[in-house]
């Protein structure tokens, strides 16, 4: 089974081809090789492009695996991984086009020299039903919740994948790790668990977020967490369209339509190829 490994901005991907492997993945397969002990390790696994799908037939299908096993709809850093692999194998050039996921269709383009990557990652919809959240009607904005002994603010957002992103006048990794698994794992309000961003303000055109990633934990970046948090902070008037989203692992170029439209600009990094032997899911 070849794989090849990149990250962005410290966010690690493995880019599998079905087309070398023959059979689907299975979650146990999944979490094995995402495990950082016992397999090759990475923040979850890109499954594609999808058999019969190619720029010819409007555009590369992909699958996002998370290394608990289970699926996202979408992953940004994970969509300019998957455009850089598809640069790299020759099967795009320099022209935008077009990658399905579960969470909707995407538009990338490689700039030359493959280090930087754009994505328009769709709208963002802060509407309940959308996201969804449970026992709140109309858009998801300063509600209050109490998690692990302490009542926070929080606005929900989707952008075909559920987060919740909790302003605050300080983050750490610390709350992150503290708090994010149980706002994660609050299905009596997100249903579908969450990701969960822990925002901070620092002037009209930047932000600063901690991350915990749903079904992979604390994270060192997150497209889709960057637009999430960038989009409810100009929804909520503190900042402007134009953000620089800073993170543990870096920074990432945010652009917020008018209509809530996220433009996204970051880099993407090669990592290695190899072979995953079939020795490892034996033991």
């Amino acid at each position: 089974m070849r794989f090849a490994k990149y990250h962005g901005l410290g966010n690690d991907y493995l880019v599998i081809d079905p087309s070398d492997v023959g059979h689907d993945l299975s979650a146990d397969e999944i979490r094995l090789i995402c495990d950082r002990n016992y397999g090759v390790g990475s923040d979850g696994i890109l499954w594609g492009p999808l058999p019969g799908s190619n720029a010819a037939a409007g555009g590369f299908g992909l699958r996002i695996f998370n290394p608990d096993g289970g699926e996202a709809e979408k992953s940004g850093n994970g969509l300019r991984i998957f455009a850089r692999f598809l640069y790299d194998r020759g099967l795009v050039g320099g022209d935008a086009f077009a990658v399905a996921t579960k969470g909707g269709r995407v538009s990338c383009r490689v700039h030359p020299g493959g280090a930087l990557v754009d994505a328009e990652m769709g709208r963002v919809s802060f509407d309940a039903a959308k996201i969804p959240v449970l026992g709140v009607a109309g858009e998801v904005l300063n509600q209050k919740m109490t998690v692990g002994g302490r009542e926070v603010v929080y606005c929900a957002a989707t952008i075909g994948n559920p987060h919740c992103v909790l302003p605050l006048d300080d983050v750490t990794p610390e709350l992150a790790r503290r708090l994010g698994p149980l706002i994660e794992n609050d299905v009596a309000r997100f249903p579908n668990r969450t990701n969960v961003q822990f925002l901070k303000v620092l002037g009209r055109n930047d932000i600063r977020i901690e991350i915990w990633e749903r079904g992979a934990g604390y994270t060192l970046a997150s497209g889709t967490s960057s637009s999430a948090a960038a989009a409810v902070a100009r929804r909520l008037g503190l900042c402007d369209g134009r953000i620089t989203v800073h993170m543990p692992g870096g920074t990432l170029a945010i652009t917020v339509g008018d209509d809530y439209g996220i433009q996204m600009t970051g880099p993407v990094a090669a990592v290695a190829t190899g072979t995953i032997v079939s020795e490892m899911f034996g033991a």
